[in-house]
């Protein structure tokens, strides 16, 4: 993960200040780029703890079209909605401050995000011919069927329905490339917290690089991370400068049952998803501006 460090210590030395939506305030660069190769091991950061589970469970929350954050819960705590009152996810505070502002229910048992990614994912609403599409269906037909092809796109940028969304998408869209029986994957984030989400960004996409790989009968290629404004928020500077002076760990090897059909997929559990003798330094938290 040294490109990682790498950008850290970037934006730390020739970040511009810069104010931001939220208030905090950044330092921020525009246009970085990272690649990964995924079969040298699974890039999960080992300078600081990653929230696996986490990142798991919003993963198969978004591949099962949902948009309810309520349904991310139980799916990452394995429990009804009825028995989480009062547990939060990564997000629970998009839920309860901009999808409660944009008139979305909100109660202890529902929390509508609008049609955020799931929705676009799995219910990508045509104007034209006033119907839905499912991209990642299509995506898996036309990986296996055409591999060959330019156009394996998966989007959540979509323009008509940005202002319903209760956070427009960070990560924007990716494209998948086939050659070799490899599968790689090319992701384009707009906005990219590199403290806080861009371990998170590059864990998600490349397990769901593996996870498009299995259901195809293909071995993984390379992760590339094409960032717009990659940013530090000021309230995270001290926590990057502790990070960057830590020792690089070997990075793990990613375990999961074998699976044929997304409908299979969709049914394992979090827990089914194992990194493989990882090991990072210590938690370093950061509070996340929304």
């Amino acid at each position: 993960m040294q490109q990682y460090r790498q950008l850290v210590q970037r934006i730390l030395n020739e970040g511009t200040p810069s104010d931001d939506r939220t208030g905090t305030g950044t330092l921020s660069l525009f246009g970085e780029r990272m690649v990964f190769d995924l079969s040298e091991g699974f890039p999960a950061l080992t300078l600081k703890k990653l929230a696996w589970k986490s990142v798991v469970s919003e993963l198969l929350w978004f591949l099962a079209g949902s948009t309810d954050e309520r349904r991310l819960a139980e799916i990452h705590f394995g429990k009804p909605r009825e028995e989480l009152i009062g547990k939060k996810t990564i997000w629970t505070d998009n839920a309860d401050k901009q999808g409660k502002d944009l008139g979305y229910v909100n109660t202890d048992l529902e929390k509508q995000l609008g049609p955020v990614y799931g929705s676009q994912w799995r219910n990508w609403y045509d104007g034209r011919t006033d119907d839905y599409n499912d991209q990642i269906l299509n995506l898996i037909d036309n990986l296996k069927n055409n591999p060959y092809s330019r156009r394996h796109i998966l989007s959540a940028w979509n323009v008509s329905e940005i202002d319903e969304m209760a956070l427009p998408p960070c990560h924007t869209m990716c494209q998948f490339y086939v050659r070799d029986n490899k599968l790689s994957c090319q992701l384009y984030q707009r906005s990219a917290d590199v403290f806080l989400g861009v371990p998170f960004n590059i864990a998600s996409y490349a397990l769901l690089t593996h996870m498009l790989a299995r259901l195809c009968g293909y071995e993984v290629g390379k992760f590339v991370h094409v960032i717009g404004d990659a940013h530090i928020y000021n309230n995270h500077i001290d926590q990057c400068k502790t990070m960057i002076v830590r020792e690089d760990l070997e990075l793990p090897n990613l375990q999961f049952p074998e699976v044929t059909t997304l409908l299979e997929l969709l049914m394992l559990k979090p827990e089914s998803f194992v990194l493989e003798n990882y090991k990072s330094h210590g938690k370093l938290t950061g509070e996340m501006a929304v």
